[in-house]
């Protein structure tokens, strides 16, 4: 978290997404290290964060990136380069020709996917390195909504669809189980990747091993992640290895600014009403759901007087949690969302038509740089 000078909240237009610059280079800073110390390749998935005005800052680490669609496979090589490894769970005949002009690694959800597309691939000029999504059948994630390996899930290939051999030119593996997980989950997940397909490892010349390793939060064990990337290595020194976190990349490294618009108070707890929405803005509150951490504000201790935040839409559920404030909010105060970078810009919509929040960033000179803002003509275009 980066202290905010006056000047520079003065500055900032509300609604609005702003990444602090110093608290990204610190995250960069924990990816060079794992990258120096073990061999694995890091890249930055876009379907997390794709606010390209950062990416010459994060290329100085990171050697490319990872795109779930065409749209985001042509963003990544515009405004990003370096490798580029692209995955979808079903890919459009119209799509593939560019896809395979801009992607190094191209991974198939299935054996039929990769069977319909093979005879575009064997006549294209680019050709990039094959991979298969497959299932380990283990993730540790509780949320059904997160969970890739639920039961009946359609995201990868089991063991038993394989046969004996991979498929003719198939020459990687991409295994993506886990969502802001530690290194634990990560050495079980590849204790079971050689149980289940450890006879295709031999054939194999590289493993994805997706994104959910939460390696810039607080505590979580560096070191050990280190050591079995390397052990890994050491078993299988032919394989290149790949992760590609989406959250730790941006990872407390910004936050979303609001406004008070209006203060409802009823019997039991007083309704505040904000400029941003919580369905349109932060749409990973209700869907995980969790509580996001407001800058100043802590949860209601007994005795205290609850505050519930409520979105700009009218949903009727657009409103996230209870807070406690040392001062009685009001309206035209500004409040601060913490950690709003990960899957929030990238999830964004302009229901009800809502004021879309504007873009920016904190600089390490402590002065706010604004990037993007977004008017009726944005709202209005993508109707038509």
């Amino acid at each position: 978290m980066t202290e905010l000078h006056p000047s520079a909240l003065a500055a900032i237009p509300s609604p609005c997404f702003v990444l602090e610059e110093t608290c990204l280079r610190q995250n960069l800073a924990i990816f060079e290290r794992v990258q120096q110390a073990a061999p694995v390749q890091i890249l930055l998935a876009l379907k997390a964060f794709a606010l390209f005005h950062s990416f010459p800052l994060i290329r100085q680490t990171l050697p490319g990136a990872s795109a779930s669609s065409v749209w985001e496979a042509q963003l990544a090589a515009e405004e990003f380069g370096g490798e580029l490894h692209v995955y979808s769970p079903a890919y459009r005949d119209e799509d593939v020709p560019q896809i395979l002009n801009l992607a190094s690694h191209l991974t198939f959800n299935s054996i039929g996917q990769w069977e319909r597309f093979r005879p575009m691939l064997d006549h294209s000029p680019n050709r990039p390195s094959i991979g298969l999504r497959i299932n380990p059948e283990y993730s540790p994630v509780q949320t059904t909504l997160y969970n890739p390996c639920q039961p009946g899930s359609r995201l990868g290939v089991r063991s038993e669809q394989l046969g004996d051999r991979l498929p003719p030119g198939v020459e990687g593996f991409l295994c993506h189980n886990l969502c802001e997980s530690d290194s634990k989950a990560l050495e079980k997940t590849l204790s079971q990747i050689e149980a289940l397909f450890g006879q295709f490892l031999p054939q194999m010349r590289w493993l994805n091993l997706g994104g959910g390793h939460l390696m810039t939060r607080e505590g979580y064990d560096l070191d050990h992640l280190i050591a079995i990337l390397n052990a890994f290595h050491d078993r299988y020194p032919h394989i290149s290895l790949i992760l590609e976190p989406g959250s730790a990349i941006v990872w407390q490294t910004g936050f979303l600014l609001s406004t008070v618009q209006d203060i409802i108070p009823t019997p039991d707890l007083t309704h505040v009403l904000l400029d941003v929405s919580f369905t349109a803005h932060m749409p990973d509150c209700l869907e995980m759901p969790y509580q996001p951490v407001i800058r100043g504000g802590h949860p209601v201790q007994t005795g205290e007087y609850p505050y519930r935040m409520g979105g700009s839409s009218c949903l009727a559920g657009d409103f996230m949690g209870d807070y406690a404030f040392p001062q009685p909010l009001a309206i035209g105060d500004r409040l601060i969302f913490e950690d709003m970078m990960h899957y929030t810009m990238v999830k964004t919509t302009m229901f009800n038509g809502v004021t879309h929040p504007a873009i920016g960033t904190l600089k390490q000179t402590g002065e706010f740089e604004l990037w993007r803002q977004f008017s009726y003509d944005d709202y209005r275009t993508r109707m038509g």
